[in-house]
């Protein structure tokens, strides 16, 4: 069987360097918020090019952070609207209601999945305050139109960019960096994933920095003196140590990821299986290989007898979901359609020539 993912193989490359630094930290007796946090926290900011990084517990965390960070800020206020993909996962959607905020759901692009700065303009009222871009799958959204948009409206700009480590826009500038703030997972099934939860926030913004730094550790800069009203946030230390030495090979990895890509969008030539835009840019990174099939359960089911495991990304959108039964009645046909027929097959760095060709052969005789 040809996994989804192999994360075992995927971290057994590092598991010799991961003993000797996690004897280090037992050796250390520091546990939390200690030297491989700050060093991850320098680390990813300089790989991002933005002058701040705050680690924390997991990304939807780091999105919260955001909002809640603006709201203190003043820069947002509760009951403010923030314009969301509708075909994005639900933690996206969780931050903004987190955060005391209104989700304004709009439809993507049909080519490319990314919010549409089209539909940005049909729903922007004086209620809207802020935009989240979602780079889903690992591609960039048009963050250009995006800022320019936010700009003429006064609009704060926040990326997800939790599928997207190390993708770069035309001007080599990276996820994390194109946008007020920034936040990423560290799931362990991302292009950059830690052995358990973790995430950041990605700024260049000071204040905004020291105040979700504040936030993230129940609201104190100095302990037992609290400045204001915050949680337990922090990035683990012990996760620091797998993301310090798993981001020094992000590059190599995503550059492996983009060489299976090419290799699909080339050689699989089914007329059943509609395969995902790349314009060959570095601004996908494949977190996801994303193909739409009509009959997706017997597409999925011949695929597993050819011994392929895929994946649905994601079977309902958020606006269908049960826990947000006020948007049940939202009509949103293009996002429904992706929902419905998307299915995710096996696209990582540590799988062979054998297994790509396996998964191009059999989609091909689908």
């Amino acid at each position: 069987m040809i996994k989804f993912l192999d994360l075992h193989k995927i971290n057994k490359r590092f598991e010799s360097e991961f003993q000797i630094k996690i004897q280090q930290f037992l050796d250390s007796g520091h546990y939390i918020l200690g030297q491989e946090v700050e060093n991850f926290e320098r680390n990813f900011a300089a790989y991002c090019d933005t002058k701040y990084c705050v680690g924390t517990s997991n990304g939807l965390d780091a999105l919260t952070l955001i909002f809640k960070a603006f709201i203190h800020l003043g820069k947002l206020k509760e009951g403010d609207e923030v314009i969301i993909p509708a075909n994005t996962f639900f933690a996206s959607v969780l931050s903004v209601i987190n955060a005391g905020l209104i989700p304004v759901f709009v439809e993507p692009d049909k080519k490319t999945f990314s919010i549409s700065v089209k539909e940005i303009e049909k729903v922007c009222t004086s209620k809207v305050k802020a935009i989240m871009a979602v780079h889903l799958y690992g591609q960039l959204a048009n963050m250009e139109a995006i800022n320019t948009f936010a700009k003429a409206h006064h609009l704060v700009v926040v990326e997800d960019a939790a599928q997207a480590h190390g993708a770069e826009n035309s001007e080599s500038k990276k996820a994390g960096n194109l946008s007020d703030a920034a936040a990423f997972s560290f799931y362990p099934s991302k292009n950059l994933g830690a052995l358990g939860d973790g995430g950041a926030v990605t700024t260049n913004n000071l204040v905004l920095a020291e105040t979700i730094k504040k936030l993230h550790n129940y609201g104190s800069e100095k302990k037992y003196e609290y400045s204001l009203v915050g949680c337990n946030n922090r990035l683990d230390e012990i996760q620091a140590i797998f993301l310090n030495i798993k981001l020094k090979h992000l590059d190599t990895d995503n550059l492996k990821r983009q060489e299976i890509a090419k290799r699909y969008l080339s050689e699989i030539k089914n007329e059943k299986v509609e395969l995902p835009f790349y314009n060959n840019s570095q601004n996908h990174v494949f977190h996801l290989f994303v193909v739409r099939v009509k009959h997706r359960e017997d597409f999925i089911s011949y695929l597993k007898k050819q011994k392929i495991e895929t994946l649905i990304h994601y079977p309902t959108p958020p606006h269908k979901q049960k826990a947000l039964s006020n948007f049940n009645s939202l009509s949103l046909p293009i996002t429904e359609e992706i929902h419905h027929t998307v299915v995710s097959i096996p696209i990582s760095p540590v799988m062979t020539n054998e297994e790509i060709t396996q998964i191009i052969n059999s989609i091909n005789t689908y």
